[in-house]
């Protein structure tokens, strides 16, 4: 009887504690369901609910993703890239759950290297649920940052623009802010189109004639330790931008490191006073006008008095002189003499024609506008005629030059590479006479055959042009010591293709150069070494030396000039 009333008490006691125990795991169960469930709602408030810019999602996720598409690229002509962008991670943190805002800072800083670990802690201390401390952070950054295991840090997925080719076509391509928002060049000015992230946009530039132009240049301008310099190369038929480089540049990716200098466009946006190429125009109005023949001759014997103005040679040859050796000799009087022969507003309207008084259509938002006399006097005719008094850019130099030589037509010069390609004819606006545009070719060629350009002249390719040397006007006044030196070629003289320009700005002589900083020396040889390596890079096969025939030409005409001279029917 004992022993079953203990079993009866055992068994009892026994059913009680496997009865708690159930009730208290079923307790645990229900607890760890709850939690799930919650978590399992937490998550769905967070992936499914909330919005891509709620701090919520901020902090669960690990890298948001692009809110837009990504960027278009700039291609060459060749269709190499001149900028395009990338999808990189930039950092945030939710200030307020950083638990240490010095040893995070201290922890970043090391990662972040050109983040100071001050400005870090300032961010991190600011208790802002979102504040940027990096944009655009490397791959490897954004690993190391991850490995930190920081919940309060985030990524966010943003895009970088890069350029390839650095700062060699840096004033054709511009850049972008941090946002990928054009500032400057093609960025800017094609913005909508690659904000939209469709086509990329393909530029007319050959990123091999641009390597060429700018290392001619940069060369150019340390020999004659030049504060500055410019050029291009342009299609004169098509008007297509070839190459164009302004130094001294800088480098896209940098923008914020670059002074205003390096930023700004000489080929485009500065204007200039430009000497002796502007002669090339006042010749090219007389020529045109009917008014004058390439047999012309004009009095350049004693210097010209107007009013408190005296207009003289550079070196004089106190002559009677024909309109080919006013040409290539440069004169002043001569060529004022030529403008005089136009009328009151003759050289005016030329010029007009020319682009001179507006600035020069271009895809790019950096465009200088001319300067020229208002109002236009007797005395503006004078100087303007070769160069004093009138202020263009040096796009409006070879856009004007490309005009006299293709036949007479005034192209719109373009950065977009278009069907017409390196056209073999022209479109646009005509000008000049055909055959005012072939006696411009012979005076062209012969400046270089026996003239100041001869240091243009190229072996196996016939280059014609004409060399400027301008005295910077600084506050009213003309700088001996201070020049602008340019050279403008064209070739094939015959049937031109390309025109080339070079300019450097302060150039200063050399022993090698016998104490001259003219363009003949400095930037006639840019020129000759530009169409030296182009010619073959675009298979221009050499031609027949078309010297003798334009000197034999040129010699008739100062021939019948003198005879007219000692006829005492000169002007």
């Amino acid at each position: 009887m004992a022993e079953n009333h203990q079993d009866e008490d055992f068994t009892g006691h026994h059913a009680a504690s496997l009865g708690t125990a159930k009730v208290r795991l079923a307790m645990v169960a229900a607890a760890f369901l709850l939690g799930y469930f919650a978590i399992t709602l937490r998550l769905a408030d967070l992936t499914l609910l909330s919005t891509p810019s709620s701090p919520q999602l901020a902090q669960a996720q690990d890298v948001r993703p692009l809110a837009k598409p990504l960027r278009a690229s700039l291609l060459d002509r060749n269709g190499e890239i001149m900028a395009a962008s990338l999808a990189m991670a930039s950092l945030y943190a939710d200030a307020g759950q950083i638990q240490d805002a010095k040893a995070t800072a201290q922890e970043l800083a090391a990662i972040l290297s050109d983040v100071s670990v001050k400005e870090l802690e300032t961010k991190l201390s600011s208790g802002k649920h979102f504040i940027w401390l990096a944009r655009n952070i490397t791959p490897k950054q954004e690993y190391a940052i991850n490995a930190l295991g920081n919940p309060a840090l985030g990524f966010q997925q943003e895009e970088r623009r890069i350029y390839p080719s650095e700062r060699l076509a840096a004033h054709l391509t511009g850049y972008t802010d941090v946002d990928g928002r054009g500032i400057a060049g093609a960025e800017k000015f094609f913005e909508k189109q690659l904000a939209a992230g469709k086509e990329p946009v393909q530029l007319s530039v050959d990123l091999r004639v641009q390597h060429i132009l700018h290392r001619e240049l940069a060369a150019s301008m340390k020999t004659f330790s030049a504060k500055a310099a410019t050029g291009v190369v342009m299609d004169v038929n098509s008007g297509e931008i070839i190459a164009a480089v302004s130094l001294p540049d800088f480098d896209p990716l940098k923008p914020k490191e670059a002074s205003d200098d390096e930023k700004f466009n000489r080929l485009t946006l500065g204007v200039y006073e430009m000497g002796s190429t502007m002669k090339l125009f006042s010749t090219a109005a007389a020529l045109d006008s009917g008014k004058v023949g390439m047999g012309a001759v004009f009095d350049a014997s004693e210097p010209i008095k107007y009013g408190r103005f005296t207009i003289n040679d550079y070196h004089a040859k106190k002559r009677a002189m024909t309109v080919p050796e006013i040409f290539i000799y440069s004169s002043n009087i001569g060529t004022a003499r030529m403008a005089q022969a136009l009328g009151d507003n003759g050289l005016k309207d030329f010029y007009k024609r020319l682009g001179f008084f507006e600035a020069v259509p271009i895809e790019l938002p950096e465009r200088g506008s001319p300067l020229y006399p208002k109002p236009w006097r007797d005395i503006s005719t004078l100087t303007t005629s070769f160069g004093h008094g009138i202020a263009v850019t040096a796009l409006h130099l070879v856009r004007a030059t490309a005009a006299l030589a293709n036949g007479g037509t005034l192209v719109v010069p373009t950065l977009l590479k278009g069907k017409k390609s390196l056209s073999p004819e022209p479109e646009g606006e005509r000008v000049v006479k055909p055959q005012t545009s072939a006696q411009i070719r012979q005076l062209l060629e012969l400046v270089v055959a026996s003239g100041t350009g001869s240091k243009a002249g190229v072996e196996g390719y016939n280059v014609g042009g004409k060399t400027g040397t301008a005295e910077k006007n600084t506050g009213g006044n003309y700088k001996h010591d201070l020049l602008l030196s340019s050279f403008i070629g064209v070739f094939p003289i015959e049937s031109p293709r390309f025109a080339v320009l070079a300019m450097l700005d302060e150039p200063k002589p050399t022993k090698e150069s016998y104490g001259y900083a003219t363009g003949g020396w400095t930037a006639a040889p840019v020129v000759s070494r530009v169409v030296e390596q182009l010619a073959p890079l675009y298979r221009m096969a050499p031609e027949e030396d078309t010297r003798p025939a334009v000197l034999q030409a040129m010699g008739k005409y100062m021939k019948e000039g003198i005879g007219r001279a000692s006829a005492g029917t000169d002007r």
